[in-house]
């Protein structure tokens, strides 16, 4: 019995329940929610299903909570159901019920957790998606593990998926990141606004040594010839860095490309066609408040010029034009007014904002010794992918950065996730399958054929 099985059956069993005593049934969540208890001693699952409903149908939790766990009871591969607390029910799975799953596993082999519940539909995921002026920090690090593993399960599920790259190789940031390659060309200080760490002096390195006169060119020139290697190899380096992490993309879409293709003009005339853009102050503006934005946006300013938001209404637009179902975005911390901007974009193209679903990633924290560990000789400032990889493995840091829920901040506890200890999850898992394949090899010695091949 898994939990989804489980779910399903509390569900079943509450409305019945419900029906029987009277009540309406219509006030049961879509889903149900069990969950492993903190303490094993409790049971195997509990539910909080009671404490959900109890106000909703006018009875008390507790008493909704043994009503409950008295028919549950007779459910079979249910072994005990206990009420706890205020009208949490605490389940115990029998042990027959349990090796259901383990059955499930070996008869579907490769297949197991697969389907075609996605079949046909189109899913663009956006993620990391880092403009290349230093080596990926250790938040998006975060974004290429989840977002990776996510791609993984909408595509087990039949979905087609695309992992998609937006980047900006111009404006402010990349000119920060020319001056500084400038300036260790000519071993000259970080410029004060510039980026530090001893990349900027080995990509300057390399670009000299790809342009050896470039510090002799004309200024212009000097500069764009250090942009465009300079960025050119920062790219490259991030993608060998994100590719040795496990995670790959199938599409690099520039963000000026927005712009030179015509998908902000097209993108503007689609929102006077549905309603939601108007002129005030000789800007044009969209109506994100209906969205809950606590402002509306300017799209284009009053001198003429597109705003930033410009961009983002012509790349939803160019990823529906591509025919995507459902656009994933996956942002940092910093980044929740996005949410409503976003949806109010979707709606003003005259589409459905339930095509866009955004991922709030929180903070992660690394500590060693008990000590935040803050700094990183290679990037100067922040923690990078390379400096977790280094410390504790590309297995360690996967599994440390999906393990928790993107919405809650993550400490990181180097110490522990490089130790070979059964405190160390990933050392745990390890250990497991060295166990089972020793158990496996000992089993072919006896002469009994064991099917490791899942």
């Amino acid at each position: 019995m898994t939990p989804a099985d489980l779910a399903e059956l509390l569900r079943t069993t509450a409305a019945a329940v419900l029906v029987e005593h009277g009540l309406d049934s219509a006030a049961l969540p879509d889903t149900v929610t069990v969950e492993r208890p903190r303490n094993p001693e409790h049971g195997d699952y509990a539910t909080n299903l009671a404490l959900q409903l109890g106000k909703k149908v006018g009875v008390n939790p507790r008493e909704l909570a043994g009503w409950l766990a008295t028919v549950l009871v007779e459910k079979d591969g249910i072994a005990a159901a206990d009420v706890a607390g205020p009208g949490f029910v605490n389940l115990r799975i029998k042990a027959s019920a349990q090796n259901l799953i383990v059955d499930n596993v070996i008869a579907a082999g490769s297949s197991y957790g697969q389907s075609t519940v996605l079949a046909g539909v189109r899913v663009n995921l956006e993620f990391v998606s880092a403009n290349p002026t230093g080596p990926i920090h250790i938040g998006g690090t975060r974004w290429a593990a989840v977002g990776d593993a996510l791609g993984r399960v909408l595509s087990a599920q039949g979905a087609e998926v695309v992992r998609e790259y937006y980047f900006n190789d111009h404006g402010a940031q990349i000119d920060r990141f020319t001056n500084s390659l400038i300036a260790a060309a000519k071993s000259e200080p970080t410029p004060e606004d510039g980026y530090a760490g001893d990349y900027i002096g080995d990509i300057a390195t390399q670009v000299l040594a790809k342009e050896p006169e470039a510090l002799t060119l004309p200024d212009d020139e000097m500069r764009e010839t250090f942009r465009a290697i300079g960025v050119n190899l920062m790219f490259d380096h991030i993608k060998e860095s994100l590719h040795q992490f496990g995670t790959d993309f199938d599409v690099f879409t520039h963000e000026d490309s927005m712009h030179t293709s015509g998908r902000v003009e097209q993108a503007i005339t689609k929102l006077r066609e549905t309603g939601f853009a108007y002129e005030k102050d000789g800007a044009v503006w969209l109506r994100t408040t209906d969205f809950g934005d606590d402002k509306d946006r300017v799209v284009i300013k009053s001198n003429g010029q597109p705003a930033y938001v410009a961009g983002d209404l012509a790349y939803f637009l160019d990823k529906r034009q591509r025919g995507f179902d459902l656009c994933i975005y996956m942002l940092g911390a910093d980044h929740h007014g996005y949410i409503a901007r976003l949806k109010a974009s979707a709606a003003a193209l005259g589409d459905d904002p339930d095509s866009v679903e955004v991922l709030i990633g929180q903070m992660v924290n690394l500590v060693r010794d008990g000590q935040p560990v803050r700094m990183s000789k290679r990037a100067g400032t922040v923690i990078t992918l390379d400096d977790l990889v280094d410390a504790i493995g590309v297995d360690a840091a996967r599994y440390a950065l999906i393990r928790s829920s993107v919405d809650t901040p993550i400490d990181i506890d180097l110490a522990l996730w490089s130790s070979a200890s059964s405190e160390n999850p990933v050392y745990y898992v390890q250990y497991a399958h060295a166990r089972l394949s020793a158990l496996a090899r000992n089993a072919a010695e006896l002469g009994l054929a064991a099917d490791t091949a899942h």
